[in-house]
């Protein structure tokens, strides 16, 4: 397996774009703006970032509530996402959705899903027709913790196994599912060992070393798209924020806390990078300067974008 300089930079300026959409979210929920919740990406940069550096345009991605990292990794438009988050017409759900709905089926987004355990039956769905289409595409389900425990999540890494589909579940393991710690939710160490049931590859990797992800992610999406089915990918990341905006996360100590942001995947990348000469500090900051201005440009498209018309509420809505 071979990476480009190119690769790498383009993985560090995405890891630096969602740490800044986020911090700037932050903000913006905190002025009042963004109506309902939000749950930030924040700590967790290298799994999707890792993660998508190896799909086309035409692989899916299921998401999560925490789902901002990911879909800016698969190609997301921050502008459209700054205008759902602010619930105008112009937002990606025409402000309908907000931050755990956004999709974007022509990027392979199939959305945002504010139920834990929604999407490993969405990916694998789409593995489905993609294998039935006769394509060598990937369907890749990012998951937390929580949904590791979830029927859904078991149901779907059964049907995976039996039909051989091409999805990689990707578990995002951040050690809490809210305020409740794993060690209290599940008897397994590791999340991964629970593909041995599932007679599917099973790995664990540093969720906050970026390259060591592309690398799992690589191989276990290689495998995808030879038709030899699906894999599980636990990755061992951390939140930096609470599970929501406004969380006062009493339930996790500061040495806790400061242990895991020692461990932040950002630094730990751009220091990697420019000890490879790959980066220098004139690139870094002009890397920041644009995702700044395109960050400032997304924010003023929100707020000047137009409200959903009352008219419109039932309009894009549909049950079966």
């Amino acid at each position: 397996m071979d990476i480009t300089n190119e690769q790498m930079v383009n993985m560090y300026t995405n890891m630096i774009k969602i740490r800044m959409f986020e911090n700037r979210v932050a903000e913006i929920f905190a002025e009042g703006k963004i109506p309902g919740f939000v749950h930030l990406y924040v700590g967790q940069e290298a799994v999707g970032t890792g993660v998508c550096a190896n799909l086309r345009d035409t692989d899916y991605i299921t998401s999560t509530h925490r789902g901002h990292g990911h879909l800016i990794s698969k190609g997301g438009d921050i502008k459209l996402m700054m205008a759902e988050l602010l619930g105008k017409k112009t937002g990606y759900c025409k402000g309908k959705g907000g931050s755990m709905h956004i999709a974007d089926v022509n990027l392979g987004i199939l959305g945002a899903n504010g139920i834990v355990g929604g999407g490993p039956p969405l990916a694998s769905g789409a593995a489905l027709a993609i294998q039935y289409q006769g394509k060598d595409d990937v369907a890749v389900c990012f998951f937390g913790d929580g949904a590791s425990n979830q029927g859904t999540t078991h149901e779907a890494m059964n049907l995976a196994t039996c039909w051989k589909l091409p999805v990689v579940f990707v578990n995002e393991n951040n050690l809490y599912g809210i305020s409740s710690c794993t060690i209290n939710s599940m008897c397994v160490s590791d999340i991964a060992d629970r593909a041995a049931a599932y007679d599917m590859p099973g790995v664990v990797v540093d969720g906050n070393d970026v390259m060591a992800v592309y690398e799992v992610a690589f191989e276990a999406i290689k495998l995808a798209r030879e038709g030899q089915g699906p894999s599980l990918i636990e990755c061992k990341t951390y939140r930096h924020r609470g599970h929501f905006e406004g969380d006062p996360c009493t339930y996790r100590n500061e040495d806790e806390v400061s242990e895991w942001k020692e461990k932040d995947p950002i630094p730990r990348f751009e220091n990697r990078l420019l000890d490879m000469s790959v980066l220098t500090q004139e690139t870094i900051e002009a890397i920041k300067t644009d995702i700044a201005a395109k960050l400032a440009e997304a924010e003023r498209f929100a707020e000047e974008s137009p409200w959903p018309d009352p008219s419109e509420v039932t309009e894009d809505v549909y049950t079966l």
